[in-house]
């Protein structure tokens, strides 16, 4: 006993005198967290092997039968039926070969009932609440049905359910959305709504992190290599960059390298003398030629740039995006870098499309 109570002596010691590192702690991902971030993205993704590593995984790390079906259920109204019933099925599969193990998983509480009234009622209590304000816009306004689902059956019917709490729940929903390509805007949304419901910042970084792979914790915008910070040219970009060189022998002459812009990110109006080639890859972005109208990219675009044409590319002020950048006539192309692109400009390119 005097072991014991001398460890709890010095372990208050230094929460004391170490209060930022365990206050750090506190702000990390439980090992369960991190289990379901990983269930999540691998349903987002439709990767059924990784799916039954990461199922298997968090049920080693404790979590419950129950919990996790009230997840794979509520992702389908993220990532849609197909993704969600499938999902199911594999853990289905899991739990049965488990129990032929004689592994004996904990089933968890299943939820109580429903508050009483209306859905449509108690739903929208429950999204104004996640989100610390009522939900309205325009966007609402012109597709008034999809309100109605969202309050009534999303926040009401699926929310309501209370053997998961809303922070659990959106720590699943953040992994699921930025695992999915095309849903920056609800991803940042949603990353908002976990803050205000005691998901902190730390999470989010983990959670990115655990979808995207990479240190950086940024999302997963391409089937390419995010690769390293772009430092050496961050002088001639607006905001954060990521270069991935995917070519390596010189002997072929056609350099070809992945560049991720954060969203609003674009670099300086500049020219090569040989000309460059974009492959749009991920997300949503945009290409100006000097004195034209920009053009709007997403994967599948190519941009033929001429020799010696000043031009800007870069991304949508709220998506991320991903180009392949191909180097013509690698021998004697040179690049002139010119003045960076004004916020005016900007966003006078990229309004309204």
């Amino acid at each position: 006993m005097k072991k014991i109570a001398l460890l709890g002596i010095l372990f208050a010691f230094f929460c004391i005198v170490n209060p930022m590192e365990a206050n750090d702690n506190m702000n990390e991902l439980n090992e369960k967290e991190r289990n379901i971030a990983e269930i999540a993205k691998n349903v987002s993704l439709g990767d059924m092997p990784k799916l039954k590593i990461a199922l298997n995984a968090g049920l080693d790390a404790d979590l419950s039968v129950n919990e996790i079906k009230e997840i794979l259920v509520q992702l389908y109204a993220y990532c849609g039926f197909p993704r969600s019933l499938n999902a199911l099925g594999a853990f289905m599969s899991v739990t049965q070969e488990r129990a032929a193990k004689g592994i004996e998983d904990a089933q968890g509480p299943l939820p109580g009932p429903l508050p009483e009234g209306r859905s449509i009622d108690f739903g929208t209590a429950n999204q104004t609440k996640l989100c610390g304000a009522p939900v309205k816009g325009p966007l609402f306004d012109f597709a008034p049905a999809i309100d109605e689902y969202l309050k009534a059956h999303l926040f009401g019917d699926i929310f309501a359910r209370d053997n998961l709490d809303w922070k659990t729940r959106e720590l699943a929903t953040i992994a699921a959305l930025a695992a999915l390509p095309g849903a920056e805007s609800q991803l940042n949304s949603h990353i908002a709504i976990g803050k205000l419901n005691g998901v902190t910042e730390e999470q989010v970084k983990e959670i990115l992190a655990i979808v995207s792979g990479n240190e950086f914790g940024v999302p997963r915008v391409s089937p390419f290599p995010l690769g390293e910070e772009n430092v050496a040219y961050a002088k001639y970009f607006s905001g954060k960059s990521y270069l991935a060189p995917l070519t390596q022998d010189k002997r072929l002459g056609v350099p070809v390298a992945n560049v991720t812009f954060e969203p609003g990110c674009r670099n300086n109006w500049h020219s090569h003398t040989g000309g460059q080639m974009l492959i749009a890859v991920g997300g949503v972005g945009f290409y100006q030629k000097r004195g034209k109208e920009a053009r709007k990219l997403l994967p599948g675009d190519l941009v033929e740039i001429p020799p010696d044409v000043e031009h800007w590319h870069g991304a949508a002020p709220d998506s991320w995006f991903s180009h392949l950048a191909i180097e013509c006539n690698p021998g004697t192309n040179k690049n002139t870098w010119l003045e960076p692109v004004s916020d005016a400009d900007y966003k006078a390119a990229t309004a309204g499309k």
